[in-house]
């Protein structure tokens, strides 16, 4: 019996190994997705991107920073560059570069923050305020505590 289920393991455990293996590796960064400012036009570059064996054509690039105002900590979901959910320090900012390709330089694509809870100078629990700068220019903020996300789609 232990024969057999030694055996087993084995063939398992190769099988295993075998069936992992010939897959292509992808590193993190080329799973992001890039988009621009919507009201700026793409350029395309002088080098398009190719990703299996298409040629995906890139626009210009943007510096987009979202942030949280408040003090304290506080839990920040967010979309830029990537996605995350994060217990960060208050005041709290990001910023991540951002180029649109393929069918994004058209339908856009989704920069989001929602500020979590944070206790307030008078001791009450508010949202902390959130914003979206895209080159400089303020595109979206929270004017109150109400802790509605802030979202702007670029294009």
């Amino acid at each position: 019996m232990r024969k057999t289920l030694t055996a087993t393991a084995f063939v398992l455990a190769a099988a295993l190994v075998t069936g992992c293996g010939g897959g292509e590796e992808k590193s993190a960064d080329d799973s992001k997705t890039n988009t621009p400012a919507a009201g700026k036009t793409a350029e395309k570059t002088d080098e398009p991107k190719e990703t299996g064996g298409d040629t995906v054509e890139q626009g210009s690039s943007h510096e987009v920073t979202i942030a949280v105002e408040g003090t304290g900590k506080s839990n920040v979901m967010y979309t830029l560059d990537d996605s995350d959910f994060a217990e960060v320090d208050l005041p709290w900012k990001k910023t991540a570069t951002i180029a649109a390709r393929g069918a994004e330089r058209k339908v856009g694509r989704l920069v989001i923050v929602t500020p979590g809870n944070m206790t307030a100078v008078d001791g009450k629990i508010v949202a902390g305020r959130c914003s979206i700068t895209v080159d400089g220019e303020t595109v979206a903020e929270s004017k109150d505590d109400s802790g509605k996300p802030c979202s702007y789609k670029l294009k």
